[in-house]
């Protein structure tokens, strides 16, 4: 635990020395361990959205918390909003936790390339969104307008490092367990 609170100007430009903490109780309404940080909201309206930081959870011995987490933090107002200084409790008695992963290589998982063989001819679709992080998002099809699961893993193997929203891709899809799957895609230009 610091000492003495940075002075918010260290990070944000003014100079000015944040106000003591307030005790600030809330609930997790996100947290992206990926990214190492989360918000809870406030009881206090007036407070709103608290930022936790990863590193105020770690002498609780955790690095994530939970959807529906209770948290007791000391809090600091900042430049651009309330940001959790100290979690004093974790109560995880009303948290939502992720269902557990089903090993690497087996479970739900699968393969596309195992499905090529099965896939129809390329056909027309475009990106509907993609997202890094996770490593997946969604094709449209042009025949028509449905969703199409697109894993990273496809876009390696055709070389395709970056797509972008409403990008055109041919590509040949599958009918999964889950819904359309996309097995193999190719740029629109490659007819």
């Amino acid at each position: 635990m610091r000492s003495e609170p940075q002075q918010e100007g260290d990070e944000h430009g003014g100079g000015v020395m944040p106000a003591d903490p307030v005790v600030v109780r809330g609930t997790i309404k996100w947290f992206d361990g990926t990214r190492g940080f989360g918000f809870a909201v406030s009881e206090d309206p007036a407070i709103g959205d608290v930022l936790v930081h990863f590193s105020v959870l770690q002498p609780h011995g955790r690095r994530s918390l939970p959807e529906g987490a209770r948290v007791e933090a000391l809090a600091v107002q900042r430049g651009r909003g309330w940001q959790a200084r100290e979690i004093v409790a974790i109560d995880l008695s009303q948290a939502v936790e992720e269902a557990p992963r089903p090993p690497r290589g087996g479970g739900d998982r699968v393969d596309p390339v195992a499905l090529i063989d099965a896939a129809g001819a390329f056909e027309p679709t475009a990106v509907k969104w993609f997202n890094r992080l996770k490593g997946y998002g969604f094709l449209v099809r042009e025949s028509d307008g449905s969703d199409v699961f697109v894993h990273m893993e496809t876009l390696r193997r055709a070389g395709i490092a970056v797509i972008e929203p409403d990008q055109p891709l041919r590509a040949r899809i599958v009918s999964g367990r889950k819904g359309p799957l996309a097995v193999m895609v190719e740029g629109d230009e490659a007819q």
